[in-house]
């Protein structure tokens, strides 16, 4: 069975065109997967449908072979923002980290021991009293990302992790994100942060999915790429074809 299953699933606001249209996909438990797009492509909407936030006009969505249903509570997955202040609300880190696993009705003892393997899986041990406000972009991402562990989640959804992040935290983002159990979709413009963590990428745009294969293969593709506002990224830029005068075939 696999994690999470969308049906030809279509999204959209009241009194508005749709904003997912017949989206079909399925993703397996411990799988990492980027999801690829211009503004507006429908990103963060998909995102909020998965949790359970904005639900379907039409369309299947299981996860673990159950209907996702809005407003209902979804432990297995976890949203992370893309503007960590969006997230982080209580006066300091542990209060946020352990928020979420207060709010479950755990034991005092079980909050504690998840949330100090949280901060250490993500640095941040010895930061536990700090002032949210105090915390670098990188830190507050990875406080972010320690909230959600604590749920111990299946399926994490991040989007734009990377963002205005310097080169070291982004790196330390990678390597953290890379060693984690859970099935990730992740939202990026950051296309070689993908290649570093995907296998596979989808690409949405106008709502729609309109490629879904191997990372290399569908980045590397300079036809699907323009077509739907992106760039192949640098690593995949056959630079010694180019000062030759040849120019790198799309596929179909």
């Amino acid at each position: 069975m696999s994690l999470l299953e969308l049906d030809t699933v279509s999204v959209g606001w009241p009194g508005q065109g749709p904003v997912l249209e017949d989206v079909s996909f399925t993703l397996e438990r411990g799988a990492r997967v980027g999801l690829v797009g211009p503004n507006g492509a429908g990103k963060t909407s998909l995102f909020h449908t998965i949790a359970g936030i904005l639900p379907p006009q039409s369309g299947a969505l299981r996860l673990s072979g159950q209907p996702v249903r809005k407003g209902q509570f979804q432990p297995d997955v976890a949203l992370v923002f893309q503007q960590a202040d969006d997230q982080l609300f209580c006066p300091t880190l542990i209060e946020d980290v352990a928020f979420g696993a207060r709010n479950l009705g755990l034991p005092a003892p079980e909050v504690a021991a998840r949330v100090a393997d949280a901060l250490d899986a993500c640095g941040l041990s010895g930061l536990e009293d700090r002032p949210v406000t105090q915390l670098s972009g990188g830190e507050k991402r990875r406080a972010c990302i320690a909230g959600a562990l604590v749920m111990q989640p299946a399926l994490m959804l991040l989007d734009e992790p990377s963002a205005a992040l310097d080169l070291r935290s982004r790196r330390r983002l990678i390597t953290l994100l890379a060693g984690m159990e859970q099935a990730m979709l992740i939202a990026s413009h950051d296309l070689e942060l993908l290649l570093d963590l995907c296998p596979r990428v989808i690409v949405l745009d106008a709502g729609r999915i309109c490629a879904d294969g191997p990372a290399r293969e569908v980045l590397g593709n300079a036809a699907l790429m323009a077509a739907h506002g992106q760039e192949v990224p640098h690593s995949l830029t056959p630079h010694d074809a180019a000062s030759h005068g040849h120019s790198p075939q799309a596929t179909a």
